[in-house]
């Protein structure tokens, strides 16, 4: 798939020289999140899932942008990263998984995040697959993501995920 520009922004192939500013963009967007997700969870059981999320999350979102099992697309406005998008190919099951996405705070509500789902959907239904989906929290801080991929035509399957501390 061909990038995609719009007179502010564009969206272009991850590549290497990318990684700190997606890094860094990822775990600004996601602060709100963790938070949400510490004030939903178990004090006891955050402390042992999350000791230190920032750490986690960056190594989570370098092996997403490295690993040949994904393909990364960055959203960028005047040439600097503001988003992006890792996509997962699951072609036995004809599945195409939006596996990871982040949008910089200073530019979230912008359309970023829709133009990056819109891109991953086009580029997962290109490859032949047959269904998209995403995962997120239900938590507030997962709301706008929510939002979002309910915009873009995903329909929601409530799962329920239950912690105890040992």
């Amino acid at each position: 798939m061909a990038t995609v520009q719009s007179s502010e922004m564009s969206i272009r192939p991850f590549t290497p020289q990318d990684k700190e500013a997606v890094v860094q963009l990822s775990l600004r967007a996601w602060a709100p999140v963790f938070e949400s997700i510490e004030q939903a969870m178990d004090p006891q059981v955050y402390r042992v899932l999350y000791p230190d999320w920032r750490v986690s999350q960056r190594a989570a979102v370098e092996s997403v942008c490295t690993d040949t099992k994904h393909d990364v697309w960055v959203a960028e406005e005047d040439e600097l990263p503001v988003g992006f998008v890792a996509i997962a190919l699951h072609a036995k099951d004809s599945i195409g998984e939006i596996y990871m996405i982040a949008v910089d705070p200073s530019c979230q509500r912008a359309g970023v995040g829709t133009a990056l789902t819109e891109y991953a959907l086009s580029w997962i239904k290109e490859s032949g697959m047959a269904v998209a989906m995403v995962a997120t929290g239900g938590d507030p801080g997962h709301a706008p993501a929510r939002r979002t991929y309910e915009r873009s035509g995903f329909r929601m399957l409530p799962l329920a995920h239950f912690y105890k501390k040992l």
